[in-house]
């Protein structure tokens, strides 16, 4: 009975707050959420970054081993990903973004936070970071199929991870003032970015269900394989196997589709769309199932 009163304070608030983004983006069908865009991507995805790396208590070694498990998990997720678009016929560059780039920043990180506490927290973001790296690098030049190194230079949280792996290796201590400040916007992005999700789930329309349950199905049921099969193979336990497991399962990030939509066509888009819709409404029966497991073996 106790991991099933867990499971319910580890999912209720995340669930709770996307429903306050969807009920607000019913009732309001011109609700602005650029300025959470812009938060996030500018200052509070940075600063999330650097709070839950530098002061959960991750050393330099925890965070570059689970960078290199993110990698690797990513490069399952790439062959997975672009033979299941080649087999469907479809553009499998541009539509690879939602299949290798979960949602582990606005969904993984809370949920990792309320399942294994500040240490989830700190290993959570090691993961996320190399996601919310690639959005903004290999995910844009996958949607624009050309590189741009000015992407890269422009992006606000690759130099935050660059700070936090300078602050975690020379074992620097974070002035007080900088951590308060930090924290605060970590939890105030948190939440903005989970009722956004809200928002987004009301105006994202799916253009062929068919194709995008399918892709959706690679997304959030065989994710969470490649990290058991991950896991196994490298004799992994606890805590970063549980949260390995929760982060491979989440669904694809709506960021893939803000990026998509200003590089790529708009069938891409739309095909963009209906995977993030549907593995996001997939994640709500199978991220419980995932979290339960997590939780039982790898508490």
């Amino acid at each position: 009975m106790e991991i099933y009163l867990k499971l319910v304070e580890v999912l209720f608030p995340v669930f709770l707050v996307i429903a306050i983004g969807y009920y607000l983006g019913t009732k309001d069908k011109k609700l602005n959420t650029k300025f959470i865009t812009d938060f996030a991507g500018n200052i509070g995805t940075p600063a999330m970054i650097f709070y839950t790396i530098t002061t959960t208590g991750v050393t330099f070694n925890i965070f570059i081993e689970n960078f290199i498990y993110a990698l690797i998990v990513i490069f399952c997720f790439s062959i997975l990903g672009f033979v299941a678009l080649y087999i469907m016929k479809k553009d499998y560059i541009s539509e690879l973004p939602p299949l290798i780039l979960p949602n582990t920043g606005n969904m993984g990180i809370p949920i990792c936070l309320f399942a294994y506490g500040t240490s989830g927290l700190g290993v959570a973001s090691s993961i996320a970071s190399v996601i919310i790296l690639f959005h903004f690098t290999i995910g844009v030049f996958l949607a624009s199929k050309k590189f741009s190194f000015s992407v890269v230079v422009r992006n606000a949280p690759t130099y935050a991870i660059i700070i936090s792996v300078l602050f975690l290796y020379f074992n620097w201590n974070v002035p007080k003032f900088i951590e308060n400040s930090t924290f605060l916007l970590t939890y105030a992005t948190i939440f903005l970015v989970l009722m956004s999700l809200g928002v987004a789930l009301t105006r994202l329309k799916v253009s062929s269900w068919k194709d995008s349950i399918y892709l959706a199905t690679i997304r959030v049921i065989l994710g969470p394989i490649i990290a058991i099969i991950l896991i196994k193979a490298l004799d992994l336990n606890g805590l970063i196997a549980g949260v390995l497991l929760i982060q491979s399962a989440m669904p694809s990030a709506v960021l893939t589709y803000l990026v998509g939509s200003l590089y790529s066509p708009k069938k891409v888009v739309d095909s963009i769309v209906g995977v993030i819709v549907a593995s996001t409404l997939m994640s709500f029966v199978t991220i419980p199932i995932i979290v339960f497991l997590a939780l039982k073996y790898f508490a």
